[in-house]
């Protein structure tokens, strides 16, 4: 009979925590990857409208260059659903590698990218196709590696599951870092010029990082034998309800999100202030979404997923509209960081729970289709078109500089009435 010892014990711990970070640095890095991509593009969206979507309105340029942000993200759903369906049948490392190596090449065709001055109307023809590239790939990437996670640690859901949004927050800390020591350190005619490509640039080096790592991990689950039922045809005929609350409860986290990603944008063209303000207010959001999300998904694990997040959903919903009354009565500095750390600060506490929430609304043998159709619709919906949408009702004199306000607070009513639901029906 074998007796284990406690250097047998100590040793044991230590393997699994060594292969509790393996498994979320490799499934976190590409979900990180796609929000960097995300971010840069938003922080620098009023370089970008210059280069590639030059107009005699500066407005209108803006608007396109948002247009084409937010048409990247209706391929989503389609990439949810494809990749999802791939790692259903053939496992989620599959499918994960797939999406990391499309994603790395539509981030290296944005940075060398020509610019309308130099192929004129091809540039933002190829801008676009750029981002549907990128927009398919990261459409299969959050169902497959939330799965993935969820899977190798059914016990602590809420914990590991929350790294892919801790990961975000990390992501959107190196784009708005990049921004705040670009405005500071470059002229405006250089980064205009070149400057704008630098953090495309360095987004390109994590993907061969993360092709490395995910090379070099296993599935949990290993893909279904024989003939199966297809898992897209499964989730959009006797999955609807849940793809639904998975949609509602999502939309307030990621309407949030963007807003942060919007905020250099919104700073200079409403309130009228330096770039480089916006950028430090991002990067204190993202840095309350990197180190807390982990932690609401964690005491979610012992409390419940919607217990937690019902409460900070009412917090959210109650802070929107005073926040931006804040920023717009008062466009300082302060307050403007204080503004945005706070909304920050609820997004990153709500968050932490949401991917394993996800999760639990569907089977296994469906999770990554249902979980890349739900992200990806809300994302889209709530997410990618907002920068637009709030822009677009900017323009109205009775909404104005309040835009951001009215819309985020309309999308947090929709993911309060999800979660009430989910809790009714013990979905999750």
């Amino acid at each position: 009979m074998t007796v284990s010892t406690p250097l047998d014990s100590r040793i044991g711990v230590e393997a699994r925590k060594k292969n509790l970070t393996r498994l979320i640095v490799a499934t976190s890095i590409g979900n990180a990857l796609e929000w960097y991509d995300i971010a840069v593009y938003a922080y620098f969206a009023v370089y970008l409208s210059k280069a590639f979507f030059p107009s005699n309105d500066p407005t209108m340029s803006l608007l396109l260059t948002f247009g084409t942000f937010g048409l990247s993200f209706l391929i989503r759903p389609i990439g949810g659903i494809v990749l999802g369906a791939y790692a259903d049948r053939h496992g989620r490392k599959s499918s994960l590698m797939v999406s990391i190596m499309l994603m790395t090449a539509g981030t290296l065709a944005l940075a060398l990218m020509p610019t309308y001055d130099t192929i004129g109307v091809l540039a933002p023809i190829a801008v676009l196709l750029a981002r549907l590239v990128q927009g398919f790939s990261a459409g299969g990437e959050f169902g497959s590696s939330t799965a993935f996670l969820v899977e190798h640690m059914p016990e602590r859901r809420g914990f590991v599951a929350s790294w892919q949004f801790a990961s975000q927050g990390l992501s959107g800390i190196l784009g708005a870092g990049f921004g705040a020591l670009l405005t500071s350190w470059m002229s405006p005619a250089d980064l205009q010029s070149w400057g704008w490509r630098l953090p495309f640039l360095f987004g390109v080096l994590i993907g061969p990082v993360g092709i490395y790592i995910r090379n070099h991990i296993d599935d949990a689950t290993p893909p279904p034998a024989g003939e199966q039922t297809s898992p897209v045809s499964e989730v959009l005929l006797r999955q609807k309800l849940p793809v639904l609350l998975a949609i509602g409860a999502l939309a307030v986290s990621t309407a949030v999100n963007y807003l942060i990603v919007y905020m250099p944008t919104y700073v200079v063209k409403t309130l009228n202030l330096p770039p480089s303000v916006g950028f430090i207010a991002s990067l204190a959001a993202q840095t309350a979404v990197m180190l807390l999300a982990p932690i609401a998904g964690l005491v979610s694990d012992r409390i419940g997923r919607t217990t937690h997040m019902i409460t900070f959903g009412v917090l959210l919903l109650v802070s929107i509209f005073p926040a931006f009354l804040l920023l717009t009565r008062n466009p300082t500095p302060g307050f403007i960081l204080l503004g945005v750390l706070w909304l920050g600060t609820l997004k990153a506490l709500y968050y932490g729970p949401l991917a394993a929430l996800m999760s639990e609304l569907f089977p296994s043998a469906t999770r990554a289709t249902g979980l890349g159709l739900s992200y990806n619709i809300g994302v889209a919906a709530f997410g990618g078109m907002g920068p637009a949408i709030m822009t677009w009702l900017g323009g109205f004199a009775l909404i104005g500089e309040l835009a951001p306000g009215y819309y985020l607070t309309a999308v947090a009513v929709l993911s309060l009435a999800a979660l009430v639901t989910t809790r009714r029906l013990a979905l999750a």
